[in-house]
């Protein structure tokens, strides 16, 4: 009996399914929890997957060979070189992975949360205040703590609106925050978002997953442009890969609009019910085979082409599977609560990890043992830097701000009168409830998005 999910088996009224019918069986099933453009229901899994995008990126920034706020200090604490180079060149991909498979995540989340005929501007206010809290708060902190992060007069002020990742000068675009880069792809996207909705909705639900293709060749596209008409000089002093093309290929917002693209069409097929029924364990372990073959990728090919395809496999499996309620680890109240304060767990690293190493450690290196339980010290302060940042900043700032005065004040109308008048009335069963089919406040259901 092969289980595909939600009640449904290979075996119904004794007779065995083929692999068709099962196949459409598990397509309609998915189609029908999915609901309605503007009523879908929350997808907590994608949430708690959001962590490990995060400590992708930790695990790149912790464990470099050097510190970007002192060359000549390292962030490893090894002080075993034996062991030092072979992890650094191990995670030094994760990276790449933590924020490719964000960008990806972005696009299918906000396309998956959309309402129809929501205001352009409501929106745009929303997201705003989703990444700008967090963001100022670090750069106010990291213009006090590290003023030689502001390396050019132009990039203070770049770095503050967001626009410095449109500067093909690494004193501009890794200045400041360092992370704070992709926030700049992040705001470009949820600038055009509103106006991208508009065709991806009207692709017919046969044609989805070859615009999934084309979106996928475009992205080849852009590599091959990367590595043979763009300069390979001069080279990065911080990771291997030469500073024209990781500008071009990585930092530069337009191409990367691409990824954002690429997952505003799998929420649409896993909305039709388009999405194959594929469990997610073997999705994983898929993912991890791919990331252990791009640490011998070579560089550009290694910032998005290596992992667009597990990604893209990733994240529709594990909504498929939160569709079909089936029990992943991922929906669990601990991997929610990490899910949502990875946001700040990894902006913040900018400052706690590059700055937190000199403090920790001054430019020494340690044995093994005492390497390990500084990074561990280092992780932990990240990691509580970035609950900080959720519950007194990001939280509170979209509770109060993302909403106009006056659509708070018709919520709370509106609020108070379903109360009254479930006061007077007797209760009723919520059949979408029983069926795990709640619409989401974009609120909670955009919050995958970093």
């Amino acid at each position: 009996m092969v289980f595909l999910g939600h009640g449904f088996s290979a075996l119904e009224g004794g007779a065995a399914l083929s692999g068709t019918e099962s196949k459409s069986r598990m397509e309609n099933q998915v189609k029908s929890l999915a609901g309605t453009e503007g009523n879908r229901p929350q997808l907590p899994s994608l949430t708690g997957l959001r962590i490990f995008g995060a400590l992708g990126v930790f695990l790149l920034h912790s464990l470099m060979l050097v510190d970007p706020l002192k060359m000549a200090v390292p962030m490893s604490f090894l002080s075993d070189q034996d062991l030092a180079v072979p992890i650094a060149k191990f995670v030094g991909k994760a990276g790449f992975f933590g924020v490719s498979f964000f960008f990806v995540l972005s696009g299918f989340v906000l396309t998956w949360s959309a309402k129809p005929g929501k205001p352009t501007r409501a929106f745009i206010r929303r997201r705003l205040f989703k990444i700008f809290p967090n963001h100022l708060v670090l750069w106010v902190v990291a213009m006090l703590l590290v003023p030689a992060a502001a390396a050019t007069a132009e990039a203070p002020v770049a770095n503050l609106f967001l626009v410095h990742a449109w500067f093909p000068d690494p004193k501009v675009f890794i200045s400041i925050n360092s992370p704070s880069w992709s926030l700049c792809v992040e705001l470009l996207f949820y600038v055009l978002f509103p106006f991208f909705i508009k065709p991806v909705r009207r692709i017919a639900e046969n044609r989805l997953w070859a615009w999934a293709g084309v979106v996928l060749a475009a992205i080849v596209a852009v590599g091959l442009i990367n590595y043979f008409l763009v300069p390979d000089q001069p080279r990065s002093p911080l990771l291997p890969m030469a500073i024209p093309q990781q500008w071009f290929g990585y930092i530069f917002p337009l191409p990367r609009m691409l990824e954002f693209g690429l997952g505003m069409l799998l929420a649409r097929i896993v909305a039709a019910g388009r999405w194959p029924g594929i469990r997610v364990a073997p999705v994983a372990l898929l993912t991890i085979a791919a990331y252990v073959g791009t640490v011998y990728v070579p560089s550009p090919f290694d910032f998005i082409l290596a992992m667009i395809v597990p990604i893209a496999v990733l994240i529709p499996s594990v909504a498929a599977a939160d569709l079909r309620g089936e029990g992943i680890f991922l929906r669990s109240r601990a991997m929610v609560w990490v899910g949502n304060v990875s946001f700040g767990f990894y902006l913040c690293q900018g400052v706690v990890l590059f700055q937190g190493r000199l403090w920790l450690g001054g430019d020494k290196t340690y044995s093994t043992p005492v390497a390990f339980a500084l990074w561990i010290a280092l992780f932990v302060a990240t990691l509580l830097v970035g609950a900080l940042l959720y519950t007194f900043v990001e939280e509170p700032m979209m509770k109060r701000f993302s909403v106009s005065r006056k659509n708070r004040k018709n919520r709370k109308n509106r609020k108070n009168q379903n109360q009254k008048n479930q006061k007077n009335s007797p209760p009723k069963p919520v059949e979408a409830a029983e069926q795990g089919a709640i619409a989401p406040d974009e609120t909670s259901a955009a919050r995958t998005v970093v």
